[in-house]
C-alpha cells in the first residue's frame, strides 16, 4: 500500500534528480582542520607519556580520556584530509603535484599508526604529512 502510495505522489509530484560535483558546497574545504586535530594528537601523546602507567583510579580514568581523545581526533584528521583528497582535487592537481596520492596515503597510514600507538615522532609526522598535504591545497588556490 505505502508503495502504491509512493507511487501516485510520483505522478502528480514527480521530483527530478539533483546533481552536485561534490558532497559540500565549493570552497568550504580546509585541511587546517585536520592539521588542529593531529596537534590534538601530540598534545595526547604528551599527556599519556608524561603520565605512564596508570597507578590509580584517577590515573586510569585520564589515561583512558587521552587515548580516547587521541584516537578520535586522529580519526577526524584522516576522515577531513580524505574529504578534501577525494571531494577537492582533480586531476589537474595530481597531474602538478605527482606525489599527492602518495602523501595522503601515507598520511593516512600514519593516522592509523598514531591511534594505535603511542609515539611522539610519528605523531609529529602525521602532522607534518597533514601541514605538507594543507600547503598544496592552499598552493592550488592561487
Amino acid at each position: 500500500m505505502i508503495l502504491d502510495i509512493k507511487r501516485l505522489a510520483d505522478r502528480i509530484l514527480p521530483f527530478g534528480t539533483a546533481d552536485a560535483h561534490c558532497d559540500v558546497p565549493c570552497g568550504i574545504y580546509d585541511p587546517r582542520d585536520a592539521i588542529q586535530a593531529a596537534q590534538t594528537v601530540i598534545r595526547m601523546t604528551e599527556l599519556i607519556e608524561k603520565l605512564g602507567a596508570p597507578t590509580t583510579v584517577e590515573a586510569h580514568n585520564s589515561f583512558v580520556r587521552y587515548v580516547a581523545v587521541k584516537e578520535e581526533h586522529a580519526t577526524k584528521a584522516k576522515d577531513d584530509i580524505l574529504v578534501i583528497w577525494t571531494d577537492y582535487f582533480k586531476p589537474e592537481h595530481a597531474a602538478k603535484w605527482p606525489d599527492l596520492h602518495t602523501k595522503v596515503w601515507n598520511a593516512c597510514k600514519l593516522g592509523s599508526y598514531v591511534k594505535q600507538h603511542v609515539d611522539m615522532a610519528k605523531a609529529q609526522e602525521f602532522k607534518a604529512a597533514l601541514e605538507e598535504i594543507g600547503q598544496i591545497f592552499a598552493d592550488s588556490k592561487k
